[in-house]
């Protein structure tokens, strides 16, 4: 019996044991008799999940016939008790080991003690507290249940989401008056049109790949997140409706999988482990059957901002594959972790900015196969990249007892503290080492990257690199004409991979047509292990394409068809500094900076939320497994999908010179033309508060204004120095840029009331010198050495206010009116704002200079 295979069948019935709660809210009969499969799974949506599992089945790997194990098949003769389906259905009354074993991981992602969960069971088809029915319920948004302080309210249930598939919009949620219907019929058709979308989307998986039960099961586990990602998983009468259907039931089948893998591996599964599981004291339920693997990329900055490059050719793909390399790599660390322990792509519960969870069973196998990865990861790192990143790995065991909802934030911060110890111990100083101490510099330094040696010295025009910076110029050069992503066991024949190899995985870069033709063939032979979408959802935010979604991809500016190429802003760069401006090449930091049509500079964004920690660790009153999981996602979806997609085809494209240089967890980090990238901040700050519905959880940002031609490295360090600044001297929910820090409120009253204010003035008076409004910045910095609050404060000083006052007198008669009008709206602005008025008169100075 294949393990891997087993557990993906474990995995998918576990994923889809409420797959009844999705069907039966259709309003829509059920295939079979419903009275007879309630009598026979307790209550209707299990008896839904019964009845309709051979529609899905038939969209699934071949269940009938051959290997079902460790499932009962259904070839004559053959007692059905133990199928995928019963396995699946049976949840609420479960009689066999895999049933039990469904049913406990239902239980433990759920946080549930036993009176609790037996509360639960006496009602699971009732009302929620608002007295909305299983129809007519919309999932409450998780961010409105997070305490930040003592004093702050919580549980006001004013907000939910919208009943539509994964898309950049679709993760805003809403007034629950605007998105909950009142009647059942309107509730039930929502969910059919959204069952139909589920159906067509299932036909979309490439047929060939239904004999390879790992790679189907990742395309469908995308599947299955795009469709019921706004479906609330419980509505029954005293829970709040805040988790989904799909990270409940993504939470279950990573628990289930490893709970029958520790059953199965240490050969408890007879009677006695079935009356252990069964019994309602629970007997076992402190058994350490579970091993919470958790995976960070340390020493990401320094990797993607690398500095010391003899050359600035292929800069921007460079800095383009970099950020995509790091997402890469630890995709392909967990990948690796989860075959080395013989688990499904569904084990892997939390996967963002370089950030990995996997759930495992507690087996001396699996403990060995984490430090067999560790100590490859660490040899990878060492040899390909000098330890200047590295995987850390923390493994945490843990009981279901564990995962209750008044002993989770106990295991939760024993998490953060291994991961911590990791973090502290990055290589194995005692293992082999021979990687960073034989390093021979033959063929000179990669001119790409000053501290790496070359492995091919320079030729003609060509210049000495490593494989590691080929790798990167061709991934920078990939994504912008390719969607897909392969990952075989073995080299491919008809494409070119990467030069190197990733963890042992060799990877191309194919377009739609390529994944669908070969590569079903070597999926068929079990060569292909992973077949991965990560393309920008479509203008309409479209998001599944019938392969598994990685949201690794962030945007970057290319040229179009319909670019203005004969602009003036363009005709002011060299041709090595403009590029190559052919429909679908990548656009040089110059040719975006240019792209503003005045100022030629750059503006770099670096931001996070505050106090995320917090949050996770204690901002949930009850947290759970599957909440936990659940807010991870929804805050990574914030940053990279949303944001991605709105740079791409937000606001009738304004921001699409904006290159998302890495945006996904928690933080983000953008380069695009000055004016409008600093547009997109304010949106951006607006669109999170829309997205988290309310203001006081929060991001902070630091902003630096450069030329395009100060190196990566240095904007990074300047725009994290910002980002200090905001954190540090503010207090957080700040901004920080040209040396002034405020806060988000004030900043959108100074970059837009104040900045219109002052703009139609000048355009009143027929346009002012920029002497006139450089004399503003000068007025700026003596209004904020005028604060009272300075101990430095001198009296000279507060002759801010009669430099204003002649500066506007001295204007021309036919402009008096107007400056007694500047020199109020200027005072006033001053006197409020003193040195911070220098964010809206540097953007006016900086519109005037050519």
């Amino acid at each position: 019996m294949s393990l891997l295979q087993s557990s993906c069948r474990v995995a998918f019935a576990a994923l889809l044991h409420d797959l009844g709660k999705f069907h039966e809210r259709t309003g829509q009969p059920v295939n079979g008799d419903l009275a007879a499969l309630t009598t026979l799974y307790r209550y209707s949506h299990a008896a839904h999940t019964g009845g309709m599992w051979d529609v899905v089945e038939k969209y699934a790997p071949d269940l009938l016939r051959g290997d079902v194990a460790p499932f009962s098949g259904r070839t004559s003769g053959a007692d059905i008790t133990d199928s995928m389906a019963n396995a699946a259905a049976a949840h609420h009354k479960p009689g066999t080991l895999l049933q039990w074993i469904i049913a406990t991981a239902d239980r433990a992602a759920s946080g549930f003690e036993r009176t609790k969960f037996d509360e639960y069971n006496a009602d699971a088809e009732g009302e929620t507290p608002q007295h909305k029915n299983r129809f007519q319920a919309r999932m409450i948004s998780l961010f409105e249940q997070i305490k930040i302080n003592a004093q702050a309210p919580v549980g006001q249930f004013k907000h939910a989401y919208p009943l539509r598939a994964l898309g950049p919009e679709a993760i805003f949620p809403d007034k629950r008056a605007v998105i909950e219907p009142n009647e059942n019929k309107t509730a039930q058709a929502e969910y059919a049109a959204l069952w139909e979308q589920f159906l067509q989307a299932l036909e979309s998986i490439p047929k060939s790949h239904r004999s390879n039960w790992p790679l189907w099961l990742d395309h469908f586990d995308s599947a299955w997140l795009t469709f019921t990602q706004a479906i609330p998983s419980a509505t029954n009468r005293g829970v709040v409706p805040d988790v989904s259907l799909y990270d409940h039931s993504k939470a279950v089948a990573a628990l289930a999988a490893a709970l029958w893998r520790w059953h199965e591996e240490t050969g408890n599964t007879g009677a006695d482990a079935l009356a252990k599981l069964s019994d309602s004291e629970r007997p076992d339920w402190d058994e350490q059957k579970l091993l919470l693997i958790q995976g960070d990329f340390f020493g990401i900055q320094n990797f993607i901002f690398a500095q010391g490059a003899q050359t600035q050719k292929h800069a921007h793909k460079l800095l383009r594959g970099r950020s995509f390399q790091v997402a890469l790599l630890a995709e392909m660390a967990a990948l690796k972790l989860l075959e080395t322990l013989q688990l499904p792509s569904t084990s892997q519960i939390i996967n963002a900015a370089g950030k990995f969870l996997i759930v495992a069973p507690n087996t001396p196998s699996a403990r060995e196969a984490v430090e067999t990865c560790r100590r490859s990861f660490d040899q990878w790192c060492l040899q390909h990249t000098y330890g200047e990143i590295s995987v850390g790995i923390a493994s945490t065991s843990a009981s279901c007892n564990d995962l209750r909802s008044d002993r989770f934030r106990t295991l939760t911060q024993k998490l953060f503290g291994a991961l911590d110890v990791a973090k502290h111990r990055r290589f194995d100083l005692c293992g082999n080492t021979a990687a960073v101490r034989d390093v021979s510099f033959a063929d000179g330094p990669c001119d790409y990257h000053g501290r790496y040696p070359a492995d091919c010295a320079a030729e003609g025009d060509k210049s000495a690199s490593c494989a590691l910076s080929r790798d990167q110029i061709v991934i920078g050069e990939a994504l912008t004409k390719h969607a897909r992503l392969l990952v075989l066991n073995t080299a491919d024949s008809f494409k070119k991979p990467l030069d190197l190899d990733y963890f042992g995985y060799r990877l191309i870069f194919v377009n739609e047509a390529d994944a669908s033709g070969h590569y079903g063939k070597l999926a068929e032979q079990g060569e292909l292990v992973r077949a991965w979408d990560f393309d920008l959802p479509d203008k309409n935010g479209t998001c599944f394409h019938g392969y598994a979604r990685r949201f690794v991809n962030s945007y970057v500016p290319i040229w179009d068809e319909n670019e203005k190429k004969d602009d003036p802003a363009y005709k002011r760069l060299s041709q090595e500094d403009l590029g190559d401006t052919s429909p679908g090449k990548l656009k040089t930091l110059h040719s975006i900076a240019a792209g503003s049509n005045n100022e030629i500079a750059l503006v770099t964004l670096k931001g996070d939320i505050d106090n995320l920690g917090a949050l996770f660790q204690s901002g949930l009153a009850e947290p759970t497994f599957a909440r936990w999981a659940s807010l991870s996602r929804q805050v990574n979806a914030f940053f990279a999908l949303w944001l991605p997609w709105y740079c791409a085809h937000g606001e009738n494209r304004r921001f699409r010179n904006t290159y998302t240089v890495f945006a996904g967890g928690d933080d983000f980090f953008l380069i695009g033309p000055w004016e409008s990238t600093l547009e997109l901040a304010g949106a951006m700050r607006k669109a999170f508060a829309r997205y988290v519905v309310r203001d006081d959880i929060t991001f902070s940002l630091g902003a630096v204004m450069t030329q395009p031609k100060i190196p990566a490295r240095q904007l990074a360090v300047a725009a994290e120095s910002g980002l200090n600044a905001a954190k540090q001297h503010y207090g957080k929910n700040a901004v920080s840029l040209w040396g002034v820090t405020v806060g988000w409120a004030e900043w959108r009253t100074l970059m837009k009331e104040r900045r219109d204010a002052l703009e139609r003035l000048i355009s009143e008076a027929g346009g002012l010198s920029t002497g006139f409004i450089y004399n503003l910045l000068l007025l700026s910095d003596q209004a904020e050495r005028d604060d009272p609050k300075r101990d430095d404060r001198r009296p000279e000083d507060a002759l801010w206010r009669s430099r204003l006052a002649y500066r506007c007198a001295r204007l021309p008669k036919n402009q008096q009116m107007v400056g007694k009008a500047l020199a109020r709206e200027c005072g006033e602005a001053l006197k409020q704002y003193r040195g911070a008025y220098r964010l809206p008169v540097s953007v006016l100075l900086y519109r005037q200079r050519q």
